[in-house]
């Protein structure tokens, strides 16, 4: 049986949140950006280079575009530990955890990097 680490519910909270993130936000930003602005049905001059280079300087959209990034990355990576778990790989505990949570905020702080150095 599986005894709980008492960091897991740590993990297991990022992995709801970044699960709300990934179900909810990030369909809207793939509809607004790919599909709604082509197609005409947003006009297309609020999300030009100017407006959106204006937005993205806001300290408060850059925490929600790294939040955006970083907590389905969290979101995945406990997805993917599990279901490593669950194929037999138990006796890696640490190791898998060190390198599916190691890579996705290896990926986050690359994500923050880029986007605090924009503007």
């Amino acid at each position: 049986m599986y005894e709980m680490d008492r960091r897991e519910p740590f993990w297991w909270g990022l992995f709801s949140l970044g699960g709300v993130i990934a179900a909810l936000l990030v369909p809207v930003h793939i509809f607004i950006h790919g599909l709604a602005v082509p197609l005409g049905l947003v006009e297309g001059q609020v999300l030009t280079y100017e407006p959106m280079r204006a937005l993205v300087g806001s300290a408060f959209v850059k925490v929600y575009l790294l939040g955006l990034v970083a907590l389905p990355l969290c979101h995945a990576a406990h997805r993917v530990r599990f279901t490593l778990y669950e194929l037999g790989l138990r006796n890696t505990g640490l190791p898998l955890g060190l390198l599916c949570y190691g890579l996705a905020l290896t990926v986050a702080f690359v994500a923050a990097y880029i986007l605090f150095q924009l503007v």
